[in-house]
């Protein structure tokens, strides 16, 4: 069965944002299934818009700064 993403309920979004990348926590339900967690991050280009990249390390900052967002989230679950 292929995604849909009809089926994809968004039950929690927010984002920080530094000059050069936004890390994004959110809490989905597919399907009316579990809820789940994700966290993506985005790089400003060139010209300055946001692109989706793999979110990989974290230093320290980013870690501190998502962290409250991460707990919020949860609680949400």
């Amino acid at each position: 069965m292929p995604y849909d993403s009809n089926l994809d309920e968004k039950i929690f979004s927010k984002s920080w944002e530094s000059d050069t990348t936004k890390i994004t926590v959110g809490v989905f339900s597919y399907n009316k299934g579990a809820k789940k967690m994700q966290v993506t991050r985005e790089n400003r280009d060139s010209n300055g818009d946001f692109r989706f990249t793999r979110l990989g390390r974290m230093s320290k900052d980013e870690v501190e700064a998502i962290l409250p967002v991460i707990q919020e989230a949860a609680a949400l679950m």
